[in-house]
This record gives structure tokens, C-alpha cells and sequence, in this order.
């Protein structure tokens, strides 16, 4: 199992941080240019709810469906893996208070590779240092969403 941590803060207060995060439109939000999100099915983040969606790699489509559990509307939630690239992939979102105005992110991601020279690509887009472009660009998306 590999892990992936990534923590930062913003400016902002924690109920504005999960109501960002509970959006329809965060993960088309927090996905970066050249990837292209399209949302087939979204439910409202709720336990259990799920989402259906494919990530556009150039003209390689990346299919995933996830469910969200642990979900607690203020203080984050869970997206695993129901079926797509990886054999495991659970991606926790947890919320912290640092004072009235800021708020402490960390994504913290366990995953698994698919075995196999056919899964190697998966290898390269979701390696660490890809990893790191992804969550570095998410935590400027969110700054710059949630500036007052």
C-alpha cells in the first residue's frame, strides 16, 4: 500500500472550507489544465452518495466511480474506489481549525496499483512527483476560491 500526505492552510473559515469541498463543482475545480473532468452522475456529498466521472488524460479517458463515506459535513470525508484505475484508492479530505479565519486541509491518500505492464501508465500518472503537481495545484485553487 503507498501513501500520499499532503497538508496546507487557508485563510478561511472551516464551515467555507467544507462548503467548498461539498460542491458539485470542486473536483471539475480542482482538477488542473491540460485534465479534463466530465461529471456523468453526482450525488450531494452525503454518506454513501456517489459519483461518476471520467478524467480526459489528452485522448485517453480515465474512468472512476466513487463512494463517499466518513463523511461529517464540517470536518471532512472519504471518496474510495468503487471501480477505475487502481486496485485501492481511498482519498481522505479532513478539516482543522487553526483560528476563526484559518483552516488546515490534508489529503491523505492509501493506494494501490493495479499489477501488470498493462497498469504501468498508471504508475506515471499518479506518481508522487504527480501527485505533488496535483495537490500543489489544489492548494492554490482553494486559496484563490475561498480569498475574501
Amino acid at each position: 500500500m503507498k501513501i500520499f500526505n499532503n497538508t496546507f492552510q487557508v485563510k478561511a473559515p472551516i464551515q467555507a472550507v467544507a462548503d467548498f469541498h461539498s460542491s458539485t463543482t470542486a473536483l471539475k475545480r480542482l482538477t488542473p489544465f491540460p485534465v479534463v473532468v466530465r461529471i456523468h452522475h453526482l450525488e450531494p456529498l452525503a454518506e454513501g452518495s456517489i459519483a461518476k466521472f471520467t478524467m480526459w488524460f489528452g485522448p485517453f479517458p480515465v474512468r472512476w466511480v466513487a463512494q463517499h463515506v466518513q463523511v461529517d459535513p464540517s470536518n471532512g470525508f472519504t471518496d474510495v474506489q468503487i471501480s477505475g484505475p487502481m486496485l485501492i484508492w481511498e482519498h481522505t479530505h479532513s478539516f482543522r481549525p487553526i483560528s476563526d479565519q484559518v483552516t488546515e486541509i490534508r489529503d491523505y491518500i492509501e493506494f494501490v496499483h493495479r499489477p501488470g505492464f498493462k497498469h504501468f501508465w498508471t504508475r506515471l500518472l499518479y506518481a508522487p512527483v504527480m501527485l505533488r503537481f496535483l495537490f500543489f495545484y489544489r492548494a492554490w485553487t482553494t486559496r484563490m476560491a475561498l480569498r475574501r
